[in-house]
């Protein structure tokens, strides 16, 4: 079983009543119910409102991979819980799934080490999406193009590090492209970019971008052998040798 923590900041669903009516579950609530579609998940919902920002120590220890989406709350989200999160990425392999402008959040950013800026405009026109990489885990199950019919349009450049893996790229229906499925390894972790899931307009409920989060929870998750050596036995000062020797020889 995969541990998924949601995490969502749970702003614009209680403050906007167009994002309510498109989801009365909040958007926590959707992408926790594409995963739950499958039976090797195990999903638990967090939000910036709860304790600790929905990032206890326990939750962190939970998780195998974190969903992230956020968008008007991404200063208020505490440095010390993201360098909390980063340390999980890096020294323990928990993966992480940034979900559309998660772009700019501070974990993201972060583990980017540029500006992750951009193109963009909402004017709920068409978006295309291609598979450019068939044979990648993220794209099983999925036709080689998908269109979503009202999305807003993020456009190049993305100000991001070249990915390790291209997964997805978008055309939008005013001529814009993008790069809209991006993979990193950063440190032990793996971490996934997927565009689409704009608040205001139902893609969560595309079947196509459900299969996307299925799948990404799959392949971000922390490795089985990742309990086995931890960074404080990885890295630093060793002060025993393994193998016997003689100064000088």
């Amino acid at each position: 079983m995969i541990n998924c923590l949601v995490w969502n900041e749970f702003v614009h669903e209680n403050n906007d009543a167009e994002v309510a009516a498109v989801y009365p579950e909040a958007i926590h609530g959707a992408i926790a119910a594409a995963l739950g579609q499958d039976a090797e998940l195990n999903i638990r919902t967090a939000t910036l409102q709860d304790a600790e920002q929905g990032l206890t120590q326990e939750n962190l220890d939970w998780a195998d991979v974190v969903f992230w989406w956020g968008h008007a709350a991404h200063d208020k989200v505490d440095d010390e819980l993201v360098a909390k999160l980063w340390n999980k990425i890096i020294f323990d392999g928990v993966g992480l799934v940034a979900l559309h402008s998660g772009h700019f959040s501070k974990i993201f950013k972060k583990l980017m080490g540029t500006g992750c800026d951009l193109l963009w405009r909402e004017a709920g026109e068409a978006e295309r999406l291609w598979v450019v990489e068939p044979n990648h885990p993220i794209a099983a199950g999925l036709p080689n193009t998908f269109r979503l019919p009202h999305e807003e349009m993020y456009g190049e450049r993305f100000d991001i590090p070249a990915p390790d893996e291209l997964v997805f790229m978008s055309w939008f229906q005013g001529g814009e492209v993008f790069r809209s499925g991006c993979t990193w390894n950063r440190g032990r972790g793996k971490v996934f970019y997927f565009r689409p899931g704009h608040e205001t307009f139902p893609t969560y409920r595309d079947a196509n971008v459900c299969q996307v989060l299925r799948n990404a929870a799959h392949y971000c998750a922390k490795p089985a052998f990742a309990g086995v050596c931890k960074g404080s036995e990885a890295y630093g000062h060793r002060p025993n040798n393994l193998e016997p020797f003689t100064v000088g020889e």
